[in-house]
């Protein structure tokens, strides 16, 4: 192994127990001494990687949007109408608390830390990117009559809304599943969005095309090596 990787190694794994910390207790209840002491490295070693345990976060924030956006634009491409993109975004939605389950709730505790940024910085540019993906799916069914007119800032903020709140409530190993809860949310969802709502069953099945189709771009990128901010 050279060197680089060495330390792209050492700096990724600060990351992955750095993020696992958050996802338990908080960032305020995350230290640099607790992850040391559990990786067996000194706090030096941390600071060399990342300077400042708000860096740190700032790194965990752009490296999960940058993968959720990229999948975002996969389900995006992989289906052909509106309707099945919003479906598919939905489903994702819930699978992120089973898939990439740590990430995904030390994002959602501290989005409101996130909210406070800079407007120019990294992860808020990161984040109205995703939005606007949001936006261009539900624009783009009201174009072609599949859902009828609302004003798409408020529901688009009331979707994002409905899932960022799972970290609260959802239990991996609970009775229902992340499937059977994503297809609650794509039929409440698109059940007050669709002008046909004969799809509905079809879209919302936690065990039919959507969701395999979206479970496998989610496994591929779990897959791929996870991109740490630059800098």
């Amino acid at each position: 192994m050279s060197r680089r990787a060495a330390e792209h190694g050492k700096s990724g794994a600060i990351l992955d127990i750095f993020t696992r910390h958050v996802a338990e207790k908080g960032y305020d209840g995350t230290s640099f001494s607790g992850v040391a002491r559990e990786l067996g490295i000194s706090q030096g070693l941390i600071v060399h990687h990342y300077g400042t345990k708000a860096r740190l976060l700032e790194t965990l924030h752009i490296s999960y949007m940058r993968q959720r956006i990229d999948e975002a634009e996969r389900i995006v491409s992989e289906f052909s109408t509106p309707t099945e993109r919003l479906a598919g975004l939905l489903h994702a939605s819930m699978l992120y608390q089973v898939h990439d389950r740590n990430r995904t709730v030390a994002f959602q505790r501290e989005v409101a830390r996130f909210a406070q940024q800079d407007e120019s910085s990294e992860g808020r540019k990161l984040r109205r990117h995703y939005i606007g993906i949001m936006h261009g799916v539900l624009d783009a069914g009201i174009a072609a009559g599949e859902f009828r007119p609302f004003d798409r800032s408020i529901r688009s903020l009331l979707i994002f809304g409905a899932a960022q709140w799972a970290w609260t409530w959802f239990e991996p190993e609970g009775r229902s599943s992340a499937e059977q809860v994503g297809a609650e949310l794509v039929d409440l969802t698109l059940g007050s969005l669709l002008v046909n709502r004969s799809s509905l069953p079809r879209l919302s099945d936690p065990d039919g095309p959507i969701v395999a189709a979206v479970i496998k771009i989610i496994t591929a990128s779990e897959g791929a090596p996870k991109q740490l901010s630059d800098g």
